[in-house]
């Protein structure tokens, strides 16, 4: 994918790895394939689509300028796309993901990164708007069962819409009228960063649960829950004159609205829940230790424990 790998084609095997594989060179077509099974498996199609177009232009860039395409050029490139500094931030983020997972060091980026949020880099300079879930729920019913099912669980999960669409009936440990566990950990893409995490299992309790279960007994245990993307569902949304000033991102930032409001009012659910259940990192979170996740084998009691369901009651 990244021609970088191919200008690194032909590179001996490190010294360390000597002792048990004799040194041998790498031919770009090889390398090319190895990095094609590497992506599938480390990011997201959307991901790989993004660094990918991105990489083009840095490359493109970099040989306008007849500079190599490294680090230090991609340094220069950031600064030269005249972008505002949330941009600038973006794009660093992505080179140096990809740097990094090539093997290459990349603090000119991580420098250059941090003088950015210093800078503002990370203040959005849009936030999506938060849908009432009146309108959400309204919506939801003029869509297909798979769509329907889909939003739903994004909405009583506080989640993404990138976090739900890939889910399948094999991520669903429990599926009662009364409590669904849904368990990312169960999917590929769910163990990337940090593969024990506890924000990764979910309860779903109170209303819609009973509907979000109908739905989900119809959908085979590796089918994908919606194939719709997260352009495409934004785009789906502004599509009809009830949600058109909403995006996928909408979703969660109504269902977190939703509880604060609740927990204004007097809602008896702990604060932290709702920074649980939005899978918003939290090393001070008083539950279960991340490593202590790696030891659990049962997603349905490790969800009762975290407590999700006390606050997925009032979405």
């Amino acid at each position: 994918m990244f021609d970088l790998i191919a200008s690194r084609a032909g590179t001996t095997v490190p010294r360390g790895v000597q002792a048990k594989h004799r040194e041998r060179r790498v031919s770009s077509e090889e390398a090319m394939q190895r990095l094609r099974h590497f992506v599938g498996k480390a990011w997201a199609d959307s991901t790989v689509q993004d660094r990918q177009n991105l990489w083009r232009r840095f490359q493109a860039w970099a040989d306008m300028q007849g500079l190599p395409a490294d680090p230090d050029t991609a340094t220069q490139f950031v600064m030269a796309t005249m972008v505002e500094p949330q941009g600038m931030l973006a794009y660093t983020r992505l080179l140096s993901a990809v740097f990094g997972h090539l093997g290459v060091d990349a603090r000119p980026l991580l420098s250059l990164a941090t003088v950015l949020r210093g800078s503002g880099g990370n203040i959005p300079l849009e936030q999506a708007l938060s849908v009432p879930r009146e309108v959400l729920l309204a919506w939801s019913f003029r869509q297909t069962p798979r769509v329907r099912a889909a939003v739903l669980i994004a909405w009583k999960t506080a989640s993404r819409w990138g976090d739900v669409q890939n889910l399948s009936r094999a991520c669903f440990p429990l599926i009662s009228n009364t409590e669904i566990v849904v368990d990312w950990n169960t999917l590929p893409k769910g163990r990337r960063g940090n593969p024990f995490c506890r924000s990764k299992v979910v309860a779903i309790r109170g209303p819609l649960t009973r509907e979000i279960a109908e739905l989900l007994r119809g959908l085979g245990n590796f089918q994908q829950l919606c194939p719709l993307s997260t352009d495409q569902f934004s785009r789906l949304l502004g599509a009809d004159n009830a949600t058109k000033l909403y995006s996928a991102h909408s979703v969660k930032r109504g269902a977190i609205d939703h509880l604060m409001s609740l927990k204004a009012a007097g809602a008896p659910f702990a604060l932290q829940l709702i920074s649980r259940l939005a899978k918003h990192t939290n090393d001070a979170d008083p539950t279960v230790a991340n490593m202590t996740v790696r030891y659990t084998s049962d997603p349905v009691a490790l969800a009762r424990v975290l407590q999700t369901g006390d606050v997925t009651m009032y979405l």
